[in-house]
């Protein structure tokens, strides 16, 4: 199973959001410029994670985007499944059908791999549910808090400092 690349699109504008301000909220073309992705695709992905309650629209001159909760709260399930739909690694076609056509042994291969795959559907996400974003960013940026960032300026690069 691979996840579409919205997921990590998603992401990446968490991972923005969680930094920047939350009383400055960024414009869709900001995040777009970052992301360096079309616009009109960006705000598809924005609508899913605003209707997930992940992120919240702020309309208005100085408007945008905000996290609708913060990064401690916000888990990689939830971006997922904002994403993705319901996990379900399993694509269950009715294929086993075709091998076992008794009948029997058809009701009983369908049984066993529902059991099987919605134990690994459970496990993935249970693992998902225990991720923050929160905890992800400050694994990787190696601190102990979030740091505040701007990314309405032009270089985000060059922010090391907390504002």
């Amino acid at each position: 199973m691979q996840l579409t690349k919205g997921v990590e699109q998603a992401i990446c504008i968490i991972v923005l959001l969680s930094t920047q301000d939350n009383h400055n909220p960024l414009a869709s073309d900001t995040i777009s410029e970052h992301l360096q992705v079309s616009p009109s695709y960006l705000k598809k992905i924005m609508r899913k994670l605003v209707v997930q309650n992940i992120i919240r629209s702020v309309p208005g001159n100085n408007g945008g985007f905000s996290l609708a909760k913060s990064p401690e709260q916000i888990t990689l399930l939830e971006v997922v499944e904002s994403m993705e739909g319901e996990i379900s690694i399993y694509p269950d076609t009715g294929l086993i059908n075709k091998v076992f056509r008794d009948g029997v042994h058809t009701s009983k291969g369908e049984a066993v791999l529902h059991d099987v795959f919605n134990g690994a559907n459970s496990l993935l996400r249970d693992y998902l549910a225990k991720q923050t974003a929160a905890d992800l960013l400050k694994r990787t940026m190696e601190q102990s808090e979030i740091p505040v960032l701007n990314w309405n300026i032009t270089n985000p690069s060059n922010q090391n400092k907390k504002e």
